[in-house]
């Protein structure tokens, strides 16, 4: 296999903005073209266009689709009504998060997931392994797709411009057939900044003249192009976990507060999915004795965390870890998320401090997120 970064559909487009490219997940992104501060708050306050065309596709389609989901995914897909969308998360047979995941029911018998680009194979082949016994295919629609989104508070007048589709109707969450600039496309009222707005799936030859046409109908609108830099300043401030950080095999959905997302009253399956049992213990810690709870943390300095750094008590006791970190935006201050022990999680906690280099900077626990959008 070449170790060559893939390309989107879209690279010559990116290159031809300035784009300063980086090797994400196997995958050559562009990461800023030009501020990244200046493009987060374009998100923030207009609209920020992105290719998004890493992530990684995965269709299930057949008469137990609904079914195989509920017995691979956390969640009760098989609720989920046709033009809706599911946040959800895979796991392993010992409860730990092999991936978190959008599921789009695009059929009565058709489902579309959606994996994060560095776990696309593992989600694949985990599904794939787990239709045995099911009446449902699991196919690899990678190529298939190119992902644009277009986020902001400015998004939905941009692309009301250019689509047959009802927005307005459209509610977060769910995705609709229909056309953008002329191409067809799934719209779906999903992202990942905290704002309003939308990620459109088409083909990859068409992706090019999507770009364009919502770069000329947000022109007026203070669109611009964004990275994956600012992606990851915008997540962080909206409280929204990254695989990697957040989530791993070695974290449940109830050690990283998403416990909502395990559904155990399923119908399908008589109730079996994977790592059932261990997320039940799982759940019975987090009502009674969670040992580490996920927090956000403001600093009272300008010093940075990053991931990795210890978390620290008054007395200089190590008492969580930093697994995100940098200087936001909005807020104007550095900012974190951090795994602490419970005893310090409760917001408004102060005394603790994040170990920089050796230098203990005062922090705050808050309570996520720490921006949320006016709605």
């Amino acid at each position: 296999m070449s170790d060559t970064p893939r390309k989107t559909a879209l690279d010559a487009t990116h290159r031809a903005l300035g784009a300063t490219m980086t090797d994400f997940a196997g995958w050559d992104m562009p990461l800023r073209y030009g501020s990244e501060r200046d493009e987060h708050h374009a998100v923030r306050t207009r609209a920020g266009l992105f290719d998004l065309s890493h992530m990684g596709e995965i269709t299930v389609t057949g008469r137990d689709a609904g079914a195989l989901l509920d017995y691979s995914l956390v969640g009760n897909l098989s609720a989920v009504a046709v033009g809706r969308a599911r946040y959800t998360m895979i796991c392993d047979e010992d409860g730990g998060i092999l991936d978190d995941l959008i599921v789009y029911r695009t059929g009565e018998e058709t489902y579309m997931v959606v994996a994060n680009a560095a776990n696309a194979q593992v989600v694949l082949d985990a599904l794939t392994a787990r239709a045995e016994g099911f009446g449902a295919e699991v196919r690899d629609d990678r190529d298939a797709y190119a992902l644009l989104a277009v986020q902001g508070p400015e998004a939905v007048g941009i692309l009301r411009t250019l689509t047959d589709a009802g927005l307005d109707g459209l509610k977060y969450y769910a995705g609709l057939p229909g056309t953008v600039a002329g191409k067809d496309a799934l719209i779906a009222r999903t992202g990942y900044t905290g704002e309003d707005g939308f990620e459109l799936f088409v083909a990859p030859g068409d992706a090019v003249a999507v770009w364009e046409a919502l770069t000329e109908a947000g022109s007026g609108a203070g669109l611009v192009p964004c990275g994956l830099s600012c992606r990851d300043t915008l997540r962080l401030e909206a409280g929204m976990p990254l695989y990697g950080h957040e989530l791993s095999t070695s974290t449940t959905p109830f050690d990283a507060g998403l416990g909502r997302t395990v559904k155990f009253e399923k119908t399908t399956n008589e109730g079996r999915f994977v790592g059932r049992e261990p997320l039940e213990a799982a759940a019975e810690r987090a009502r009674n004795s969670p040992p580490r709870k996920l927090v956000g943390l403001i600093a009272e300095g300008r010093r940075v965390p990053r991931a990795g750094y210890g978390v620290v008590s008054a007395e200089g006791e190590v008492i969580g870890e930093v697994t995100s970190g940098a200087p936001s935006p909005t807020l104007g201050k550095p900012i974190a998320i951090a795994y602490v022990d419970a005893a310090h999680a409760e917001p408004g906690t102060k005394g603790v401090a994040v170990d920089i280099r050796g230098s203990h900077e005062p922090y705050e626990v808050v309570a996520l997120p720490f921006y949320k959008r006016q709605r």
